[in-house]
């Protein structure tokens, strides 16, 4: 993938929804399209990301002290090895992305860090993915891993199996392995509006995204138990404040679960 400035890239995208400074003027644009056709983006954007901490920081509590992140995006404030090191310091995590961008980032924060290990390669071959030296080295998969697929899958087209590509992931890990997810819902929306949103991702360094239904995200789990409270919206996951009386929140547009190898 070639850098082309003139191309939103989703990464950079991502991180302008967090409030970083890693992205450009047409990432701008492109986040501003997609909040003017549904406003709810960034905020979402920003409950999965504390989704996404909340989860690892319980996992880590329950004893994982593995961690391997797919499509893990720009490193930015509270990312996973952070999070995780403030209940486990002897955790080890691992980051994967396909996207170079992505990589001269997260390579600047593994010398600065020295803690992590990052890995550029293709998420839509897993198999070749987790027989790379940097995992293989890395990570012990003889032992519970919590894989995290955090608002990536709707982002794999279904010509690209995402099911199988996720079954394999789930056939590599041991028992007690955790797989992380969050996923866009279809049909949730006003269809126009969510048709734009669709033409701009098309636009992107992605290609495209795709919502699904419930009953195909749960899919993903296979035989995994989902954790409580299941496969909710990804602000009712764990949340560390309850809400309020009569707080709406967010649409439910993104969902989130975690669920254990048993």
């Amino acid at each position: 993938m070639a850098f082309d400035p003139s191309t939103p890239n989703l990464a950079r995208m991502y991180d302008y929804m967090l409030g970083g400074k890693d992205n450009l003027a047409v990432d701008r644009a492109a986040v501003d399209q997609i909040a003017a056709h549904i406003p709810a983006a960034v905020p979402l954007a920003r409950a999965n990301r504390a989704f996404l901490q909340r989860a690892v920081r319980q996992l880590a509590a329950a004893g994982v002290r593995q961690f391997l992140d797919l499509g893990s995006g720009l490193p930015t404030g509270g990312n996973v090895h952070e999070v995780v090191r403030d209940v486990a310091p002897d955790a080890k995590v691992v980051y994967v992305d396909h996207d170079p961008v992505v990589a001269s980032h997260a390579r600047a924060l593994l010398e600065e860090e020295g803690k992590v290990v990052f890995v550029l390669a293709d998420l839509l071959r897993p198999a070749e993915l987790l027989t790379t030296p940097e995992v293989t080295d890395f990570l012990d998969l003889d032992e519970p891993v919590a894989v995290l697929l955090v608002s990536i899958l709707h982002f794999v087209q279904d010509a690209d199996d995402p099911a199988g590509m996720v079954k394999v992931l789930r056939d590599a890990v041991a028992p007690g392995s955790y797989l992380v997810l969050t996923h866009a819902v279809e049909g949730i929306g006003e269809e126009q509006a969510e048709e734009k949103v669709r033409d701009v991702y098309r636009g992107s360094s992605t290609g495209g995204a795709t919502g699904r239904t419930m009953a195909e995200i749960s899919a993903f789990f296979g035989d995994f138990e989902l954790v409580q409270p299941g496969l909710v919206h990804v602000s009712e996951w764990r949340p560390d404040v309850p809400g309020l009386i009569g707080d709406q929140g967010l649409p439910a547009y993104l969902m989130a679960g975690a669920a254990r190898k048993r």
